[in-house]
């Protein structure tokens, strides 16, 4: 039986608005298209999603991938802010679970940076129950340890929960584990297919 409601951040309960975010910073379509390869494409990401390098030095490993456009991948990444937008049903969507008696969680990866200058995108956190970020925790999914890992600090049975991820191979790897898994398509999709799991939203 379903008992607690574990979401993924970006993708899920807000959207990452990157390209309109380094549009407005002045970059255009042709330099954008470089400074994502340069740095989130770049497995320095999850280095510094996971609280491993300073901001520094990760700029630093985003410009060594493309010297050229130093000065641009600075700009980008000087401050986050806006770059995640909360969705407009996110606080509705959790505060409806809660008054259903379920428990919410979050359980995403996420840099410290992003987490303490896109504050406004995580408006619902008040109203959830906890959660795991990657930097805090010194892990990121896929990797089966950060769902123990949120199991443990919160003495969650994984049969009880279920994992709401954009991304298949996250969700996959909470099925693993034990839980039950929704890779998240849509708001109303994602309504359907809590309630095959006898969720009502």
């Amino acid at each position: 039986m379903i008992e607690n409601i574990v979401f993924d951040i970006g993708g899920v309960l807000a959207d990452f608005q990157i390209r309109e975010f380094l549009l407005e910073k002045g970059l255009d379509a042709s330099v954008i298209k470089r400074v994502l390869k340069a740095s989130v494409m770049n497995p320095y990401w999850g280095k510094f999603e996971r609280g491993e390098v300073t901001e520094e030095e990760t700029l630093q490993a985003f410009a060594a991938a493309d010297p050229e456009i130093e000065d641009e991948l600075r700009i980008a990444f000087t401050n986050l802010n806006g770059m995640l937008i909360m969705k407009d049903f996110a606080i509705p969507l959790v505060t409806g679970l809660k008054k259903g008696g379920y428990r919410v969680y979050y359980l995403s990866n996420y840099s410290k940076k992003a987490y303490d200058e896109c504050g406004e995108s995580l408006a619902f956190m008040p109203y959830m129950d906890g959660g795991v970020v990657s930097f805090k925790v010194g892990m990121t999914k896929p990797d089966p340890r950060v769902y123990r890992c949120f199991l443990e600090q919160y003495g969650l049975n994984p049969e009880s929960c279920v994992f709401v991820d954009d991304t298949e191979e996250n969700v996959t790897a909470a099925q693993q584990i034990g839980f039950a898994g929704i890779v998240f398509r849509s708001y109303d999709a994602l309504k359907e297919d809590l309630k095959k799991l006898g969720v009502e939203v």
